[in-house]
């Protein structure tokens, strides 16, 4: 079994993992809070910018093809090479969904 190096940017943290387990598995088991919610590849919470490296995630249905090649889902992401992660950074099609909420909540409280 291949043990991966798993980077986490900007916060001095690292992991191995294998490519048979999720990259949100092995930060729990080593202590690292990563956030997460649905555990299922839909809710985005997990999400983290892939700087370098490659995972598989066949089942991580909440990105698009296009933000699967950028942005893993930890909870459905298995490494296949070391990786680089920003933990905290979503997609553009989330990010555009959370500017939307801010704009209205701010029109609400004028």
């Amino acid at each position: 079994m291949t043990e991966y190096t798993i980077e986490f940017v900007g916060t001095g943290e690292t992991i191995t993992c294998s490519e048979k387990e999720t990259i949100l598995s092995r930060c729990l088991e080593e202590g690292i809070a990563q956030e997460y919610s649905c555990r299922v590849g839909m809710c985005l919470a997990c999400s983290a910018e892939i700087l370098e490296g490659e995972v598989t995630q066949p089942a991580a249905r909440g990105l698009t093809e296009e933000e699967a090649e950028n942005y893993a889902l930890t909870c459905m992401a298995r490494p296949l090479s070391d990786l680089k992660l920003e933990r905290g950074v979503y997609p553009p099609s989330i990010e555009g969904d959370l500017e939307a909420e801010g704009g209205e909540t701010a029109a609400a409280d004028d």
